[in-house]
């Protein structure tokens, strides 16, 4: 390895390093080539562009030769300018120092030696200053080489840090921060008593539950994962159904003593009824299924909140009947503290989700969270459609 004077005799933190950055180089093939790629399409352009030029003076177009102009130099952008070079040139400068000959270097890149070459000249030309001392025997560090590679090594060690964290992410111990998003009432009541499960198991991943009635957007509130309910019309999204979503109209009993319960749908109109104000500011509609086909009512109500929970309490309290998710009123019925109605008329095709923008790449921490969260919300009893009589 040719390393500067002072570090010849100490291994120090280049060496390590430099001998776990082997992986990334690997890497330096593909962007070589695609450097020398970029030279080709260029010359190729240039010799196109002077066959151009020739063929019109063949043909005895007179071109008015421009008046001379003299322009101030355009302020040279290192890495906008020259990145391929200065980048495919920094690997191989530290390929060879690390491996102490530009044949070792190739074998190392992977690509032949006139490309470990051409791109530490590259390099060089690019530095005005030679980095090697080269003879047929041996390859050593000049003094502008031991400065510059002394200035290289604290970023690739940052190179190597990066890559390593990125390989841990990916294989190692899921950790990081995770960005949740649910419906208010559906995060409360299902995933948020489910989270301190997930954390006993994964203690290094940060969750962050963010509740609420219109839906986020994955990229612009940087959401991990969300919950949604209903019918799912965002194509872009990996969306996994949890449950079925069950729409039940509900009343409490002492409400059904006295009012009765509507035995059809047009009965619905002739009962008192509370309604939940959207995120939009609409009341929501109530649906149906009717003869395989679906049938809206919005029906006039006495009270109306945008709260789900606060619907739900109305209910309970007599108030009048509402048509509220499964989940919500699952336990109630059980309990006897509300009574269903119209079962036979429920709609059939809505959902909750577990939705997530990508299956590829995902971050070992999204896919500990879905794998952990999905069997338990389906182990959850909120299908109760079906236990109680039309």
């Amino acid at each position: 390895m040719l390393l500067p004077q002072t570090q010849q005799s100490t291994p120090g933190a280049a060496r390590r390093a430099l001998a776990e950055f082997g992986c990334y180089l690997s890497f330096t093939k593909r962007i070589t080539r695609n450097y020398h790629d970029a030279n080709h399409m260029s010359n190729q352009v240039a010799t196109e562009s002077n066959a151009m030029k020739n063929e019109r003076f063949a043909i005895g177009e007179f071109i008015q030769p421009s008046p001379p102009t003299i322009s101030a130099a355009p302020e040279m952008d290192g890495l906008a300018s020259s990145f391929s070079t200065t980048y495919a040139g920094v690997l191989a400068f530290i390929a060879v120092v690390h491996e102490g000959s530009f044949a070792r270097a190739a074998e190392r890149l992977g690509i032949g030696r006139s490309a470990v070459s051409r791109s530490v000249q590259k390099l060089e030309s690019q530095l005005d200053t030679r980095l090697f001392l080269r003879t047929t025997r041996s390859t050593s560090l000049t003094s502008e080489g031991e400065l510059f590679y002394a200035n290289c090594r604290p970023g690739v060690e940052r190179i190597v840090q990066s890559v390593e964290e990125m390989r841990e992410l990916r294989c190692g111990v899921p950790r990081g921060q995770l960005r949740l998003h649910a419906a208010s009432d559906f995060g409360r009541k299902v995933v948020a008593p489910l989270l301190r499960g997930f954390h006993a198991s994964y203690p290094d991943i940060r969750l962050d539950l963010i509740l609420g009635d219109s839906p986020l957007d994955f990229i612009a509130d940087r959401i991990d994962v969300a919950f949604r309910n209903g019918r799912l019309d965002d194509s872009q999204l990996v969306a996994r159904q949890l449950i079925p979503m069950q729409l039940l109209v509900c009343a409490s009993p002492a409400y059904a003593g006295a009012h009765g319960l509507p035995r059809t749908i047009d009965e619905v109109a002739r009962h008192r009824c509370v309604n939940l104000r959207l995120p939009s500011g609409q009341v929501g509609e109530w649906e149906f299924k009717e003869d395989g086909r679906r049938r809206t009512l919005q029906p006039a109500a006495n009270h109306s909140f945008n709260d789900a929970e606060l619907v739900l309490q109305a209910v309970l309290d007599g108030v009048g009947l509402a048509q509220m998710a499964g989940y919500q009123v699952c336990e109630h019925l059980r309990a006897g503290r509300l009574v269903a109605c119209l079962p036979q008329h429920a709609p059939d095709d809505r959902g909750h989700y577990i939705c997530y923008l990508s299956r590829h790449h995902l971050p070992l921490r999204t896919r500990a969270f879905i794998d952990y969260i999905t069997p338990r919300i389906r182990a959850l009893d909120l299908h109760c459609l079906g236990n109680f009589p039309p």
